[in-house]
């Protein structure tokens, strides 16, 4: 009896493994050969023999690695200078710049892992960006431009930004005045400018004419005076030269000098000329700067997503 018992506990024993094992996933390795480059030589996958379906083991083999298995992700440089050193720490004889030189959004990305043509494909994951963040000096000029101002806050805008004011060089005068046949002013003259104005605060602009120089004059008399008004030279286009980008070179670009009088009242604003223009080429200047530092190809362009 105790012998039966124990035979049919083994035979138990021996269908609750069979069907343990009949149910439980098993480990196959399937070698991918043929099916393109890129894969190991060995592919683990399990088979769901209850549900007969493969399923993928990767996720539950990442859970377990202690490293990565490749480099991948997206570094973001404040400026040009850590752009540089962090593709110079990082690149190897494949990488890639590419730069977007137009406004908005101007950009210089590294592409670390990127593609040679006769070789095998990369995952193009691993780069470093650069988004060129403008000062904020460059945004106030950008902000205030073509926009009307009150005169004391005209006056109040060119002595808080005196220091991004910039003598004029002999070939921008010889290209900007015969093009605007306006005189370009120096800082001096223009905050001159500013301080005069900052006096006539409350007096009435009378008229503009202007003189044989190609300077514009515009007479300013009080009100409860009939003495003669006294009159102030209006420069016609002045130089900026201010960094757009954080720890950036300056930009040069003419601001053209503008007003408006109406029953007395005078309205003041300046046009930055071509902005976008000179803000591209300062751009694509940081482009090659960076190709040359690092040893590296570059486009103008976007690379892949």
């Amino acid at each position: 009896m105790a012998e039966q018992q124990r035979l049919d506990s083994h035979a138990i024993e021996l269908v609750t493994a069979l069907a343990t094992e009949g149910t439980a996933a098993q480990i196959i390795n399937i070698t991918p050969s043929g099916l393109g480059a890129g894969l190991p030589s060995s592919l683990p996958v399990a088979f769901d023999r209850k549900a007969q379906a493969f399923r993928s083991v990767k996720t539950l083999i990442e859970e377990f690695r202690s490293a990565p298995d490749r480099r991948k992700g997206t570094a973001t440089a404040d400026t040009l200078a850590s752009f540089i050193g962090l593709v110079n720490r990082h690149k190897d004889e494949n990488s890639a710049l590419f730069g977007k030189t137009s406004w908005p959004e101007p950009k210089l990305t590294a592409v670390l892992d990127y593609d040679k043509e006769g070789l095998a494909a990369r995952n193009r994951s691993h780069r470093v960006v650069y988004a060129f963040p403008l000062t904020e000096e460059f945004k106030a000029w950008v902000n205030g431009s073509a926009k009307p101002m009150d005169q004391e806050v005209f006056a109040a805008f060119i002595e808080e930004h005196a220091a991004e004011l910039a003598a004029p060089l002999d070939g921008e005068r010889s290209t900007y005045e015969p093009l605007f046949k306006e005189t370009m002013a120096t800082p001096s003259e223009v905050l001159s400018l500013s301080r005069h104005l900052e006096v006539f605060v409350s007096a009435k602009a009378k008229q503009g004419i202007r003189l044989q120089t190609g300077e514009r004059t515009v007479e300013f008399t009080e009100e409860h005076q009939n003495a003669k008004g006294e009159k102030v030279v209006i420069p016609g286009i002045f130089m900026v030269s201010v960094p757009a980008f954080v720890d950036g070179d300056p930009v040069r670009i003419p601001a053209r000098l503008r007003y408006r009088i109406s029953g007395g009242d005078i309205k003041w604003f300046y046009q930055l000329y071509r902005w976008e223009f000179f803000l591209r080429e300062q751009v694509g200047h940081d482009l090659k700067q960076a190709a040359t530092e690092t040893g590296l190809p570059s486009f103008e362009g976007s690379p892949e997503a």
